[in-house]
């Protein structure tokens, strides 16, 4: 989710509250949102639902948005937090109907390799989250909001030889917990 310097500059006229450009930066966000989070989410359905959260997170929010970094810096964390949270809803709802699933909406770790493994991925990243907050949010600008190094220790305020050893650390946990999952070491 790259923008050009018109989207930036949207941003930051939202941000001092023109509703006028608030309204052109979430029409033109929308897509790449959508796609963002339709690569964290198994189900179109439920993708749409984590950009919709965005787009509103990014509206009711955009006032904090203070343009020290860049604005598709801020919009990765805001997607990537309301694309987790979905999921996070998406767990609760399942384990409480147990066994009754949705007919519409079957398991998808027993229906599809890459829907499994998509959420599998968010399952060691939410526990990566819990244990240690600070690498999760290095890999997920790295690796999920395909940011640049130099970029990741910018939005941070650490120097770059932390943001590369976080990421590392991270994909080492993550590893593992995969590897957990599939029952054979990665």
């Amino acid at each position: 989710m790259l923008y050009d310097n018109e989207v930036e500059n949207l941003a930051r006229e939202a941000a001092q509250g023109d509703q006028r450009a608030l309204g052109e930066l979430l029409r033109r966000i929308e897509p790449g949102v959508i796609r963002h989070c339709a690569r964290l989410l198994p189900y179109r359905m439920d993708a749409e639902e984590a950009a919709q959260d965005t787009l509103f997170a990014v509206a009711r929010n955009i006032g904090r948005f203070e343009g020290r970094a860049r604005f598709s810096t801020w919009l990765h964390i805001v997607t990537a937090n309301c694309a987790r949270s979905t999921y996070r809803g998406l767990k609760r709802r399942h384990s409480e109907q147990a066994e009754e699933l949705p007919e519409n909406r079957p398991d998808p770790r027993r229906v599809s390799v890459i829907a499994g493994s998509r959420l599998d991925l968010l399952d060691a990243i939410e526990a990566l989250e819990a244990d240690k907050p600070e690498l999760a949010q290095a890999l997920i600008l790295r690796d999920i909001g395909q940011l640049e190094y130099n970029e990741v220790a910018e939005h941070l305020g650490v120097p770059l030889g932390t943001v590369k050893s976080r990421i590392h650390l991270a994909r080492k946990f993550i590893q593992n917990a995969l590897g957990e999952a599939y029952g054979t070491p990665l």
